[in-house]
């Protein structure tokens, strides 16, 4: 099934073009820059692209000087400055590829640049290929990202900032290897700024690669069997993420165990092992820096290795000082805070031939003094909020008892327009979803429903935050997705995207209606 179909609210009956703009065939030009444009006018006039909607300044670094950096220092350098024969891929995009660099706190995109290494039709999307340094170069590469519901096609030059020739920010560990460093300037120029990129969830960049389906997890307050679910999401092509606990002191604290505090980490694999006649469930993790290991149970040079089969070690232990470890998932859910999975398709929540997932996405707007009645604590204007209506199914034997019980996940994300990220002050969001009465038909809800019913489930606590999700479990019947930020009048964009579960000889089912 492919990712969710983006509808508008007073056009949701239409089905939605391929070539319609802002769809992966169609990127939108982010900045009206034409890739293809701008490559042939520079092969034509000979000469080299530098980019004036991103320049090569201090500008680009740090606008509002928040880095620990001497901005005099540095020098733009094109690949073929900094090296004899550079290179967009050596030997195929690895995560063990590069390396942080020091003066940029952004672990959330480098950790979910690592999962995107392990995808090659999704890396092919962000990173096309008809580019490179050799035939018709010209200093002028491009990378698509998904951004609130569209992909945007992004432009730059190829001149990178240097001090004494390194490179400052994300580095290869082949010297002459650059699509680390060019993905990373993409990036940074969507952002804002490369210092707009400091500090961030994994989930942030994993939607962005992807347009897909984003599942969250408290490692220790959920009841899902997570590394099942991790294991699933693995065989079907996921990118992973997590990251550990902020603690009591400065983020990026090493502890003993050799976790690093408030970091972020890629998860590369799952796997299930046999020791001493006992089934152990492992993680294994990537941490971004490049280095930095975990050495308690089933670190590299854990002696639990010992206890299991020759073939599993073979596949499995590695004693590379490279930044990537196993450890058990108990050990996993201790030291680790969340999980983010990111998939194109919510097939994996359930992993079975008898379900499907379908789903809707809405984009809409809280408009002050009409739409944006705040959360239920505001219990007059809440009604004013839009209202979304979903009806669940009932699921025959088979399909109901599969490897989840949950059968619909709602997320909902506030758009943010503002140019740089930094200066985004997002709303506290939610939502709530009530159960309708089969004699209340179409009809938008008014405020005295809310006084008299409790939501039969929601999306917990308002977080200031871009994106928040709830998977669970609803019984058949018609229900009320109200989304809203917590105050009243708070005004913004967001999407609305529902997936539901159901049988795989059910047709597809009608979309939500819709009430503003």
């Amino acid at each position: 099934m492919p990712p969710p179909r983006l509808t508008n609210l007073n056009l949701r009956n239409e089905s939605t073009a391929k070539d319609k703009p802002g769809t992966l065939d169609v990127p939108l030009k982010f900045l009206d820059q034409d890739y293809q444009e701008l490559l042939k006018s520079c092969i034509t006039n000979k000469m080299r692209f530098v980019d004036d909607k991103f320049l090569p300044d201090s500008s680009s670094i740090d606008p509002q000087k928040k880095l620990k950096l001497d901005l005099d220092q540095i020098k733009w350098l094109r690949p073929s400055n900094i090296v004899s024969d550079p290179q967009l891929i050596v030997q195929g995009a690895s995560r063990f590829d590069y390396s942080q660099g020091s003066y940029l706190g952004n672990c959330w995109f480098l950790a979910s640049v690592g999962a995107l290494t392990f995808q090659q039709d999704i890396m092919d999307q962000v990173m096309p290929a008809d580019q490179s340094f050799g035939k018709d170069y010209a200093g002028i590469f491009h990378f698509r990202f998904w951004r609130f519901g569209k992909w945007i096609d992004v432009v730059i030059d190829d001149k990178l900032p240097t001090i004494k020739g390194k490179l400052i920010f994300v580095h290869s560990k082949t010297s002459n290897e650059f699509w680390p460093a060019l993905l990373e300037k993409a990036y940074a120029k969507v952002c804002g700024s490369y210092a707009d990129m400091h500090a961030g969830c994994v989930s942030e960049a994993l939607l962005d690669f992807t347009g897909g389906v984003h599942v969250y997890f408290k490692l220790k307050q959920t009841s899902t069997d997570l590394w099942s679910l991790m294991d699933r999401a693995g065989k079907a092509k996921a990118l992973m993420g997590c990251s550990t606990f902020r603690g009591d002191t400065s983020a990026n604290t090493v502890l003993p165990n050799g976790i690093v505090q408030g970091h972020a980490y890629t998860v590369t694999e799952v796997f299930k092992v046999t020791s001493q006649g006992e089934p152990v469930k492992l993680v294994r993790v990537l941490n971004p820096w490049g280095k930095g290991e975990w050495t308690g149970a089933w670190s590299d040079k854990s002696l639990l290795w010992d206890n299991v089969s020759e073939s599993d070690q073979s596949n499995c232990r590695s004693l590379a000082t490279d930044g990537e470890f196993w450890m058990s998932m108990e050990d996993f859910t201790k030291n680790f805070e969340d999980i983010d999975i990111c998939c194109l398709r919510p097939d994996f929540l359930d992993n079975s031939s008898k379900c499907i997932w379908t789903s809707t996405c809405y984009n809409s707007i809280w408009e002050s003094g009409t739409t944006a009645g705040g959360c239920i604590n505001n219990k007059d204007s809440f009604c004013t909020n839009p209202q979304f209506r979903v009806r669940i199914e009932a699921l025959d034997e088979e399909c109901a008892s599969g490897q989840c019980p949950e059968n619909i996940l709602v997320s909902l994300m506030q758009i943010q327009e503002n140019r740089y990220r930094s200066l985004v002050s997002n709303y506290s969001i939610g939502f709530d979803v009530y159960l309708i009465p089969p004699e209340m038909k179409d009809e938008k809800l008014p405020a005295k429903f809310f006084y008299r019913r409790r939501s039969v489930e929601g999306s917990g606590n308002f977080i200031n935050t871009r994106h928040v999700m709830k998977f669970f479990k609803l019984e058949p019947g018609e229900y009320l997705i109200v989304p809203s930020t917590f105050n009243p009048n708070e005004c913004a964009k967001f999407m609305l995207s529902i997936f539901t579960k159901t049988e795989s000889h059910t047709r597809k089912k009608k979309p939500a209606r819709t009430y503003v």
